[in-house]
């Protein structure tokens, strides 16, 4: 029986070796109950949770529900994440098409620009699109919101952008960060935690090809109320585009 089980472990462990980023429970618990049709349900649960306790040397859980290989994990989230995927393109090329995706499918402001560079002239950083949210006249509540929001297409600079996008909380009613889809699953994880405990909204997108981004959402802004000092100061600087 234990011989079983230890062919089980090398199975899973050599399939393993295909997944770079990562592999979530589901996906390996399908993987042992196509390949092993006589495990039920409650076998391939213990038999997962075993993998991982006898198998420490070899296997780590950097997330909730995601398994990865101790020699694919030792840079994750550091900065220092070798990227497979050669980055040809420039990351302005995602800007337009992110500040469209912000008007007309997240529905979240009546108007987004493009900026980046350094528009707003601070080394706290200038977001990549800015949009606003302008009451109509026929509004009953007239209140004017800021959405910033930082793009990265590095998949080494998440932290970078991270911080970038806590700083744009000072004068924006609401911050999105967007990464791409390529980034290690546990480092998406981890933005996932952080960005909810900050309120700033999170998603992903394929950084290969500017016409097909694939905007997905993984968590909406939460409103928060910026500081009007800075509100004023930055907004000043753009108003004119914004048309406020």
């Amino acid at each position: 029986m234990a011989g079983t089980r230890d062919k089980k472990m090398d199975f899973a462990l050599n399939e393993m070796e295909k997944y770079t980023t990562g592999i979530r429970f589901s996906e390996l618990y399908k993987l042992m109950e196509n390949n092993f049709s006589g495990m039920s349900k409650g076998a391939i649960y213990g038999f997962i949770r075993d993998l991982y306790k006898y198998h420490s040397d070899k296997l780590d859980k950097p997330s909730k529900g995601l398994y990865i290989l101790n020699k694919y994990n030792q840079n994750s989230f550091s900065g220092n994440i070798q990227t497979s995927i050669k980055q040809n393109i420039q990351e302005e090329a995602f800007y337009q098409p992110f500040a469209e995706y912000l008007v007309n499918d997240l529905d979240e402001c009546t108007k987004a620009i493009v900026l980046g560079g350094n528009i707003l002239q601070d080394k706290w950083g200038t977001p990549d699109v800015v949009g606003v949210i302008k009451p109509s006249m026929s509004d009953i509540i007239k209140e004017i919101e800021i959405i910033s929001v930082e793009i990265k297409t590095e998949i080494n600079a998440l932290i970078t952008a991270f911080g970038q996008a806590c700083a744009y909380k000072l004068f924006s009613h609401r911050v999105y960060l967007v990464i791409p889809e390529q980034s290690q699953k546990s480092d998406i994880d981890r933005l996932d935690s952080l960005c909810f405990l900050f309120g700033i909204g999170l998603i992903t997108f394929n950084n290969t090809d500017p016409n097909k981004p694939n905007f997905q959402i993984k968590n909406r802004a939460q409103k928060t109320i910026p500081d009007t000092f800075y509100v004023n100061t930055k907004i000043k600087k753009i108003e004119d585009k914004l048309v406020l």
